[in-house]
């Protein structure tokens, strides 16, 4: 099975448009149009257009696109606040709100026309309430947290190891590093997951981690894998991705 993943996309409308042209000039190249394409989370925040990202998003699906997209931690806690007025996630143990700069709430909510400062919870979720479309938020509370394929399990954050897939946790699904990220152990399957953001796509082994930084101004990088082999999608072609 040929499967195409992408990572973490924060608000970089622009970014995800060439992703997803790189993916459609290697499926014209090997002459499978319906090959899947996994978003795995993270869709909004830090970015300038996390509601185009959106839009663009169920746009595709709506026409057909066998696109496939997780929920991540990112896209919950903007969800939360547009419909709950929720500003924090007791998993972010610094204390930081949604709209704090670094968690990238503000830009959010300035994609629909929202001034937002950090502190300033009511207004701002009363804007974001009379805004936010409602399918934009339909949208982030359907999305599933896993994608299961033939040797591969795509997930936002990562699992807890040593536990089922049945048995995983939502807050790991969406939150999870350690001691996920230094257990070097074999899962069953590979692991393709973002939400940990590096200098670019990195094959660990048993993982692989394709959140090369795109909220923070790098590259938004897709990645096809088929069986075993994986490769990361540029302007001239393949490029092998394999264990560090």
């Amino acid at each position: 099975m040929r499967l195409y993943i992408l990572g973490d996309i924060h608000g970089q409308l622009d970014q995800l448009r060439r992703a997803h042209r790189l993916i459609a000039e290697d499926k014209a190249r090997v002459a499978d149009p319906e090959a899947p394409v996994v978003h795995l989370g993270d869709l909004v925040d830090r970015g300038p257009d996390s509601r185009g990202v959106l839009d663009h998003l169920i746009a595709g699906r709506a026409a057909g696109a066998p696109w496939i997209v997780l929920k991540g931690n990112h896209d919950r806690m903007f969800a939360r606040f547009a419909r709950n007025g929720l500003a924090h996630d007791t998993n972010v143990k610094s204390g930081k709100s949604w709209l704090h700069p670094l968690l990238g709430g503000t830009a959010t909510l300035a994609s629909y026309g929202i001034a937002a400062e950090d502190g300033d919870f009511a207004p701002a979720a009363e804007a974001a309430a009379r805004t936010v479309p409602e399918a934009h938020l339909n949208f982030l509370e359907s999305l599933p947290l896993w994608f299961e394929a033939p040797g591969l399990l795509c997930v936002h954050a990562g699992i807890r190891p040593g536990r089922a897939l049945t048995a995983q946790d939502t807050e790991d699904l969406l939150w999870i590093r350690e001691p996920f990220l230094s257990d070097v152990r074999s899962h069953g399957r590979l692991v393709v997951h973002g939400h940990t953001a590096l200098d670019a796509p990195t094959h660990f082994g048993n993982r692989v981690d394709l959140d090369g930084g795109a909220g923070y101004g790098r590259p938004l990088v897709p990645a096809v894998f088929e069986g075993p082999h994986a490769a990361i999608l540029t302007e001239t072609g393949r490029r092998p991705l394999t264990p560090a």
